[in-house]
C-alpha cells in the first residue's frame, strides 16, 4: 500500500489508473487544473486536488509532492499551443520532478510516448514539433534526476478494449489502447526492477506483468 500522486488526474489514461490503485489498497490524490472535473477523480476513488500544476513554482509544487511515495506525471498541454506544450510538458514537469527530489519522493514514473528521444526525428515545421521536444527535454531532465524514475512510453492510444497484454520488444510504434497503459503504470509502480528504465510498447501477447519484469 502506497500513497500515490498523480498529476493530471482527469486525463483518460489517468481515470483508468486512479481506480486500479485504489482497488489495491493505495491511496491517491488527483491533482487536476479545472475544479469541474473534481467529480469525476471522486468517483476513481481519487482524492481531487486542484491545483494548476503551469502556475505553480518548485516550492509549491513541493508542498503537493511530499508525503506521498510516489508521483505519476500524465498531465499534458494536449497539443495545439506549442507555448503552453512547452511551458506544461517541459517546464512544469521539470520543475514536478525537481519538487519531488526537495520533497525526498524518489519513485517517479513519467508517461511519455514511443517516439520520444533527443533525435525524435520531427521536422520543425511539424505542429507536433513542440511537444516531441517538450517530452525530450522533460525525458532527459528526469533521467538525471537522481530520483527513481521509470519512463512509461506506449505507441499511439486508442479506446480499444484492454488485451492485458503488450510487447516491449518492437522497434516501431504501432497501438495501444489507454487502459493496457494504465496497468502497465500500476505495475510498474508496485515493480522495483522497473527503476531506471524506459519502457517503450505497442500491444502484443506477453502478460503486462511478465513483459515489463523484463
Amino acid at each position: 500500500m502506497a500513497r500515490i500522486l498523480i498529476i493530471g488526474a482527469h486525463g483518460k489514461v489517468a481515470l483508468q489508473l486512479a481506480p486500479a490503485l485504489v482497488a489495491r489498497g493505495d491511496t491517491v490524490t488527483g491533482v487536476i487544473r479545472n475544479p469541474a472535473h473534481e467529480a469525476d477523480v471522486a468517483a476513481t476513488g481519487a482524492a481531487p486536488l486542484v491545483a494548476d500544476v503551469e502556475a505553480l513554482d518548485e516550492d509549491q509544487l513541493t508542498n503537493i509532492i511530499a508525503g506521498n511515495d510516489a508521483v505519476v506525471w500524465s498531465a499534458g498541454a494536449g497539443g495545439g499551443d506549442p507555448e503552453r506544450t512547452y511551458t506544461v510538458d517541459r517546464d512544469a514537469a521539470i520543475r514536478s520532478m525537481d519538487a519531488a527530489a526537495a520533497a525526498d519522493v524518489r519513485r517517479y514514473v513519467m508517461v511519455s510516448y514511443f517516439g520520444a528521444r533527443v533525435d525524435h526525428g520531427v521536422p520543425e515545421g511539424d505542429s507536433f514539433f513542440a511537444y516531441a521536444e517538450a517530452k525530450a527535454a522533460a525525458d532527459a531532465h528526469l533521467r538525471a534526476s537522481g530520483l527513481d524514475w521509470t519512463i512509461v512510453a506506449p505507441s499511439s492510444l486508442t479506446l480499444d478494449e484492454p488485451t492485458g497484454r503488450i510487447d516491449v520488444a518492437a522497434d516501431t510504434s504501432g497501438s495501444v489502447p489507454r487502459a493496457d497503459v494504465a496497468a502497465v503504470i500500476a505495475v510498474v509502480l508496485a515493480d522495483p526492477s522497473t527503476v531506471h528504465r524506459t519502457i517503450r510498447f505497442n500491444s502484443g501477447e506477453t502478460p503486462i506483468a511478465e513483459a515489463v519484469a523484463g
